[in-house]
This record gives structure tokens, sequence and C-alpha cells, in this order.
């Protein structure tokens, strides 16, 4: 018997390596609004939460630029963002493993539902996914608390007791708690380790073939 009938993904950090990409259309939309970009060095500081959380709070724009800046940030990234994105090493493995067991796939991410499309057709993983849940084009269903039960509702209503977030970020372990999923973290993204066990989660892959036995093993 299979642990869970349903995996939600993170994209970025999780599936894919995307910080470069992401940062060049940061850089680009500051320089395109007149405004000084903040230090990106830290993949962390803007990778995982949602855009309009990381222009309001690390860009400083006011919610009027924030809503400026969303459309200004999708174009650079048709352009820039989705062609930088990789997949991390033994992710189609993952994925051809669980799909092999029957279990429901979907992606799980804050970013804009059609640009997380664009990256899946040019990662070619969309055969393994059944469904792609990201934010919508006005910005809202951004955070994982609204988006873990949009996602488990495209899969089929499965129940929340038998479905697993994984993810690199607090962001996403704060969603599974919030919402009553299980939680399982990845540390060769971009978050912290410490900070998602601070904010409830237990369990961690540090490869993302060691997630194959978190997920599939009853007993694991």
């Amino acid at each position: 018997m299979k642990r869970y009938d349903a995996v939600l993904w993170d994209l970025d950090g999780t599936i894919s390596a995307s910080g470069e990409g992401v940062r060049k259309c940061i850089q680009l939309m500051m320089a395109d609004m007149g405004k000084p970009c903040p230090d990106l060095s830290d993949f962390s500081t803007f990778i995982g939460p949602p855009l309009t959380q990381t222009f309001s709070r690390l860009c400083g724009l006011s919610d009027e630029e924030v809503r400026r800046a969303l459309v200004i940030y999708r174009g650079h990234y048709d352009v820039h963002g989705t062609k930088a994105n990789r997949l991390y090493d033994g992710i189609p493995e993952v994925l051809s493993a669980l799909r092999k067991s029957g279990v429901k796939m979907a992606i799980c991410t804050s970013k804009n539902e059609r640009l997380a499309r664009d990256v899946i057709e040019l990662l070619g993983i969309g055969e393994y996914l059944d469904a792609i849940c990201g934010s919508r084009d006005d910005g809202t269903r951004k955070e994982k608390p609204d988006l873990i039960p949009y996602a488990l509702h495209s899969l089929g209503d499965v129940p929340r007791d038998r479905a697993v977030m994984i993810g690199d970020t607090f962001f996403d372990t704060l969603g599974a708690v919030a919402t009553g999923v299980d939680f399982i973290g990845v540390t060769y993204g971009y978050g912290i380790r410490q900070a998602m066990i601070d904010a409830g989660a237990a369990r961690f892959a540090d490869k993302p073939l060691d997630l194959l036995p978190l997920i599939l093993n009853p007993q694991s």
C-alpha cells in the first residue's frame, strides 16, 4: 500500500533550479521602473515568497507599483526567466517512479499559473503531472494555504490526510501545516532547513532520489 495518493510539488527550488532567471527578471523590472534594485545575492530572500510580497517588502514598492511590477516582471520572465530553468538531477526519475506507483501529482506554486505551465513545457515533464496550480493573473491565490486546497481539488478532491507537500522553504511548510497535509522539505533548493524546522517540518530529503522512500514507504 502506498503512503500517499497525491504529491503536491513546489516548483522553484524543488523541481527546478530557477534562481538566476528570477533574479535577472527582478533586476530588469526594477530598472524599467526607475528604482534601485535591492541586494539579490541571497536567493532565500526572493525565491519562495509570493512575488507581491517580494516586491513590497524586499523591493519597497507601493501597492500600485506592485501591480505594475507584476506585469513588467512577467514580460521579462517570458523572454528571460522561463528558459533559465533547469531540472534538478534525479527529478525525472522520481516523477517516473511516482507515476508508475499510481500517485497523482500536481505542481503547487505561488508562481503565476501561465508562467508555471510554460516552465513545465520547457522542462518536458508534463506527462507526469495531473495538474499545474499557481497564482492568478491578478496576483491572488498566491499563498500556499490557498493553493494547496486548489491543487487537491484539481486532483479530484484528494483527502488531505492522503496528500503530501514537497517544498524547499518555510512558506511551503507553513502552507502544509495550515491545511493539514504532510510535508517533506528538500535541502537542495533555495530555502533554509532551520526555517522549515521552525515552521514544523520534520522530514527532509537532501537530494531528489531521497524523496522516494519518504513518499512511497508507509514506514518511513
